[in-house]
């Protein structure tokens, strides 16, 4: 249960609003849970700090751990597969709830989904359809509004480009004075680590302390800046990632390189979202808009061929890709990564920026778990729009997320449904304080996350009631709301590895030029 009187002072403080907000939401690509400054990062970002500083932190917000499927439910509000996965025809857009409303929509940036963002509700759309592009050269699946563009020879990059074509689309959007949602989905930081050169020559040598220094020292920030109660312990180095120290001077040359990419990658994707804010303040509508910024899964560990380790990153014809030692700093101080739905892999930043709506404190943190598919019903509330239970060649299904208008309000659920959670056969289930989770379909582990938020002491052994009640509620759900029944979870453990991690021997080939 929420709390009514809470809940129905927020309500009145926005439905008497003059104007419906605008809507803002940012999503970044592999960005970890750690690399943002007011998560604990030395990188440098001064505009999302500010949002921090005078909006919402959730420090337990859910994705789905991979790019494609977290886009799904962030769209539709249900759980990919049940939307219908890529195709999303089980399930309508928030650009498909909004337009009725009389919002204009708006996306720039990487797609990942079937057909184009124009099919489902955008009336106005610029980036690549593609999972990821070259950030310098692109490539051919670059639209605007519907139509092929092409890729400019020189002076582009498309973490700018999102940017200008979103500015454009607002200024569109204010001659039509329509309230608007804007959708940027940022390729940055996902593979292939192409910083432009300023911002890489900035962080160049930042990083050769290594990466046992990097975890050490954001998660003694993350307790500082009150992110993580102050008996959290963090998760040790895994076998996988030797420690740094132990490393040869060529790979450590090479690392570090390698981690000011990363860096200058998110540096400029909080410089561009700068720019947002000063035309937001400038033309009066930074109050009004509620901005929402979030990551579609943890770190990525897979590094896979890279093609001009000689070369500077800012090169067109380099192509580095993910390291797993890193990826593991970037999710301090969790556990695992991208495509596991340990913490690593499914907990990522979410940042609430709205002063005209948001009633928690400023700056506060909360430790309500969300996840991707409440963005719906929570615009849908916010804005009065009506979601559509039938729509033309589609068969929705019924929502999975839940608004969350209490938290914004600065109270918190008594309880919430579970949080599903799933990618091929890596599965868990988060249901109150408690989460259920398997590597890749081995054993089941449980965790208490209210005294243990890095998952360090399987309880499994302890609690088999609760395992098979969890196990049992988290069958239930895929097949209540997927259709799809999987197999039971492996009864013995195997090593918790994978070919595409980091091979820090010297011994794995790779490329040194195109």
């Amino acid at each position: 249960m929420i709390r009514p009187l809470i809940l129905c002072l927020f309500l009145a403080s926005f439905l008497h609003a003059a104007e419906k907000p605008n809507i803002l939401v940012i999503l970044t690509d592999d960005l970890g849970y750690s690399d943002l400054g007011c998560y604990g990062s030395e990188i440098e970002t001064p505009n999302l700090d500010r949002l921090a500083a005078n909006g919402l932190r959730f420090s337990q917000f859910y994705n789905t751990a991979k790019c494609h499927s977290s886009r799904v439910s962030l769209l539709t509000g249900r759980w990919c597969i049940q939307a219908g996965d890529i195709s999303m025809k089980k399930a309508v857009t928030i650009p498909e709830v909004l337009s009725p409303a009389g919002y204009s929509t708006m996306m720039t940036g990487k797609w990942h989904l079937d057909k184009e963002p124009t099919d489902f509700g955008f009336q106005r759309y610029w980036g690549h359809l593609s999972g990821a592009t070259n950030f310098f050269t692109g490539d051919n699946t670059f639209r605007l509004n519907g139509e092929k563009w092409e890729v400019p020879k020189e002076g582009f990059y498309t973490t700018t480009a999102n940017v200008d074509f979103g500015l454009r689309f607002m200024a569109e959007a204010r001659e039509e004075k329509k309230p608007w949602f804007l959708y940027i989905a940022f390729n940055a930081p996902h593979a292939p680590l192409h910083p432009l050169k300023e911002d890489y020559e900035k962080y160049r040598h930042r990083y050769e302390g290594g990466w046992d220094k990097m975890n050490a020292a954001r998660f003694a920030k993350q307790k500082e800046v009150g992110l993580l109660p102050s008996d959290t312990k963090p998760s040790r180095r895994p076998n996988h990632i030797p420690a740094w120290d132990s490393l040869s001077p060529e790979i450590r040359e090479w690392e570090s390189r390698r981690m000011a990419a990363y860096a200058g990658m998110i540096d400029r994707v909080d410089r561009e979202t700068g720019r947002i804010i000063a035309d937001l303040e400038a033309k009066g509508e930074l109050d009004n808009t509620l901005i929402i910024f979030l990551s579609d899964n943890g770190a990525c560990p897979y590094d896979r061929k890279n093609i001009g380790m000689n070369l500077e990153p800012h090169d067109p014809k380099s192509h580095w890709t993910d390291s797993t030692g890193w990826a593991w700093a970037r999710n301090t101080p969790f556990r695992f990564y991208k495509q596991n739905q340990f913490e690593g892999g499914a907990s990522t930043p979410g940042l609430f920026h709205w002063p005209a709506g948001i009633k928690a404190p400023k700056g506060s943190v909360t430790e309500a778990p969300a996840h991707l598919v409440d963005l719906l019903p929570t615009i849908a509330e916010i804005t009065g729009a009506k979601i559509p239970t039938s729509f033309p060649g589609r068969e929705p299904t019924p929502l999975a997320g839940t608004s969350l208008t209490p938290v914004l309000a600065g109270g918190k659920w008594e309880s919430r449904p579970p949080i599903h959670l799933l990618f091929d056969s890596d599965r868990g289930l988060r249901d109150g304080d408690w989460k259920l989770v398997s590597f890749k379909s081995q054993p089941w582990e449980l965790y208490d996350i209210s005294k243990d938020r890095t998952e360090l002491n399987n309880l499994a052994a302890q609690h088999p009631e609760r395992v098979a009640a969890m196990s049992k509620a988290w069958h239930d759900i895929a097949k209540e709301t997927m259709n799809r029944e999987f197999k039971p979870v492996a009864s013995e453990n195997k090593p918790k590895v994978h070919p595409e991690w980091s091979d820090y021997t010297g011994r794995k080939k790779q490329k040194r030029k195109k």
